[in-house]
């Protein structure tokens, strides 16, 4: 109920939109489509009901003259797991690709689980809309991720030779791009995560050590976060496991849903210095119906995820007539493609947020247990 009272508001509310319809122009230019992160965000946006068509709307984002509207297929991240609810989802996502494009939208974000649904390349979307542009965000993610990781880590003390970080999910695109700017900044590290043959490749090819479990991880000062896999996720036991004695452990959170779970956090609160990551905040990013809508993502004022802030940078781009960024393949992860977006960041002022921990301030970094 409160989710349909919530859509009719910021629909009634979006003077923007209204204006650009009565000028005759197209709606939106970015649409980021999404799954559902959990229960907890289907509950909040549908409640008992159903989309027939199988998606519906979310937050809307305006960043200066660039409308962003984020269309949600209703399926969790759980939901992604078998190859039947796969095919379900890519069905939705299909229909909303559809819903995108006749509403004017010029580049789509594969976000959060649908980053792969579609292959390493999205080639099968590519060829179903030749006139898209598509990205999964992630060289957007990842320019704020290393930014906040360092940021972290240097607050809290800890820097090359005197500590010991923990990377969680090291094989992922998140994960193996942590690995490489942390190891090039001769960090000593160790990657995590239960798929073996992955791990032995990042072994090697990062000369770091690895193992499948917490138990096997030996103390670490920090862990950074790349995956939310339940065969690698942080609880109150592991925590007590990896962290120092007499000392906090700092974890860099960028898994969505996050891997250290606010139950588990609210168990260690006093162990732990937690940071959301691989999010990014310009003043001039709006959400239509403000603090309501911009908590019902469990975010704070002109903060976005980091893969929303990329694709709106390039639809910004795009919309003002901009070259440079239409033929550049967006699901490859690269130094290349991130200063790219480095770039296209800088002329919407997307930069760092605040530190946060789901959505709060984080007060101190001090990692010393009085």
């Amino acid at each position: 109920m409160l989710g349909h009272i919530w859509r009719f508001a910021v629909s009634a509310m979006d003077w923007r939109n209204g204006l650009r319809k009565t000028m005759g122009q197209s709606n939106i230019e970015a649409v980021f489509i999404s799954n559902m992160r959990d229960e907890t965000d289907r509950k909040r946006y549908l409640g008992q009901w159903h989309p027939k068509e199988g998606h519906f709307n979310g937050p809307r984002y305006w960043i200066n003259s660039t409308a962003g509207r984020t269309r949600v297929i209703n399926s969790t991240t759980e939901d992604l797991i078998t190859l039947s609810d796969r095919e379900r989802a890519k069905e939705q996502f299909i229909a909303a690709t559809q819903w995108a494009k006749d509403n004017g939208a010029k580049v789509i974000l594969l976000a959060a689980g649908t980053k792969r649904l579609f292959g390493e390349d999205g080639a099968e979307l590519k060829k179903k809309f030749p006139e898209l542009l598509f990205t999964i965000g992630d060289n957007g993610t990842m320019l704020v991720l290393q930014g906040e990781t360092f940021r972290a880590l240097e607050t809290a003390g800890l820097i090359p030779g005197n500590c010991r970080i923990g990377v969680l999910g090291p094989y992922g695109f998140l994960g193996e791009t942590t690995t490489r700017a942390l190891k090039n900044k001769g960090y000593d590290l160790v990657g995590a995560g239960p798929n073996t043959s992955a791990l032995d490749r990042i072994a090697k090819a990062y000369d770091i050590e690895t193992c499948q479990a917490f138990t096997e991880m030996g103390k670490v000062d920090a862990v950074v976060a790349c995956t939310h896999s339940e065969k690698i996720r942080l609880t109150t036991e592991h925590i007590e496991m990896i962290r120092r004695k007499n000392k906090r452990i700092l974890i860099i959170d960028v898994a969505e849903p996050s891997n250290f779970r606010s139950r588990e956090y609210q168990k260690n609160g006093e162990k732990v210095i937690r940071q959301d990551a691989g999010n990014a905040y310009s003043p001039d990013l709006k959400y239509v119906l403000g603090a309501i809508s911009y908590r019902m993502f469990r975010l704070t004022r002109g903060v976005t995820f980091g893969c929303f802030a990329e694709t709106l940078a390039i639809a910004s781009t795009l919309q003002h007539g901009k070259d440079g960024v239409g033929g550049i393949d967006w699901f490859k992860v690269s130094e290349e493609n991130m200063e790219v977006v480095a770039d296209l960041f800088e002329k919407v002022k997307f930069t760092l947020p605040s530190a946060r921990c789901f959505g709060r301030p984080v007060k101190s970094f001090n990692l010393d247990l009085k």
